[in-house]
């Protein structure tokens, strides 16, 4: 069931390709093996689902779709811009989404895609517990905006602008960009430090890992790290930082007491998001592939060993990565099936399937509108 894809590199685009496969292997007792499981618009075992809804964004549809995972209702709405990632707000408060203005067509006659020239980007805020909520501000960022992510009071956020080299950092109040941080070249995905205190930042086109002191506004360090580094993910401890290397299909491990690269993990092809489980147990790794080659492939790494424990099997392109609060369910999209699977961590198994938008990237647990988070990353 193993597909092989090219491993070219991508040329510098906004805001950064995405795409890779899936398959399941679970190595460790009493992981259950999903290659087999069908997988449908449904929950397999609705009963064992998280109560809350999951948003991705979907940049080639410009467009958002809120699944709740206890009805598998989805809720698609056009937002105007071709969102590369959205991210909930460490207040619960606001749905963030960030990426250019969306043009008239994609180039298949669909609409939505990324519009032509120089404008800059752009980071719109909706409300994180009204499905259908309407915009609340439309805040001008830089070029070629990938990801964003606030800060632990859910006061200001920070948008990584690939086309500037450089963080914009937005005041969610004043609803306003306040200053930029300089980065490395094509700077894409970011991550919070556990404490609050620093942005690791993954600068796609000259292998490095931006270090930002979060309350100084400037970069403290930049660390070089492999070929085209595309997303972060801390440990919940901070101790460790796992950084995605598309181009070598490997995920490099820093020290973040020595800031020291310490190990790298083979896994799929071009790896793209990362993202550990709140227990502590595990980082998930999402490869995508290439459009003519996709994967469908997630890598578990287990904290302890930093072994790949287990290879589950979701939609072609696998791409963006969140998990629940209990670190229990991860949901990835895949950009070239236009889906989102659920995957049960304990069960060992790809538990359900859901149809989303077009061209998913990134993607958010937004939990309930009674128990939103007090932290995402």
């Amino acid at each position: 069931m193993t597909t092989h894809v090219s491993s070219a590199a991508m040329a510098r685009q906004a805001p950064l390709p995405s795409p890779l496969p899936r398959k399941v292997k679970p190595r460790l007792l009493g992981w259950l093996v999903a290659a087999g499981l069908a997988l449908s618009t449904t929950p397999v075992f609705a009963a064992t689902l998280p109560a809350g809804d999951v948003v991705t964004a979907n940049e080639r549809g410009a467009s958002l779709t809120r699944i709740n995972l206890t009805s598998g209702e989805t809720t698609t709405q056009s937002i105007g811009i071709a969102p590369h990632n959205v991210q909930v707000s460490a207040s619960g408060r606001y749905l963030m989404a960030v990426g250019d203005p969306a043009s008239d067509d994609d180039g298949h006659g669909h609409g939505g895609g990324h519009a032509h020239g120089d404008a800059p980007g752009e980071l719109r805020l909706y409300p994180a517990d009204d499905p259908a909520g309407a915009l609340v501000a439309s805040i001008e960022v830089g070029s070629h905006p990938a990801h964003v992510i606030s800060d632990l009071e859910g006061r200001f956020a920070f948008v990584t602008n690939a086309g500037d080299d450089s963080v914009s950092v937005v005041d969610l109040e004043a609803r306003e960009s306040v200053t930029t941080i300089a980065t490395g070249e094509y700077p894409h995905g970011l991550r919070l430090s556990p404490d609050g205190q620093e942005l690791y930042v993954a600068n796609v086109l000259d292998g490095s890992v931006s270090v930002i002191d979060v309350a100084a506004r400037e970069e403290v360090a930049r660390l070089p790290v492999g070929q085209a580094p595309v997303q972060v993910g801390f440990t919940p401890d901070g101790a460790r930082v796992f950084v995605s290397l598309r181009d070598e299909n490997r995920v490099a491990v820093i020290d973040t007491a020595s800031r020291e690269v310490i190990e790298r993990v083979e896994v799929g092809r071009l790896p793209i998001q990362v993202h550990a489980t709140a227990d502590g147990r595990f980082m998930l790794v999402a490869n995508e592939g290439s459009e003519a080659e996709p994967d469908n492939r997630v890598s578990v790494i287990a904290l302890d060993s930093l072994a790949v424990v287990a290879t589950y099997e979701v939609g072609a392109g696998a791409h963006g990565i969140s998990v629940d609060d209990t670190g229990r369910f991860a949901f990835i999209t895949s950009l070239y099936d236009d889906s989102l699977s659920v995957i049960d961590l304990e069960a060992g198994a790809v538990i359900s399937r859901h149809d989303t938008g077009q061209g998913p990237n990134g993607v958010t647990w937004v939990g309930t509108s009674r128990d939103l988070p007090e932290a995402r990353s």
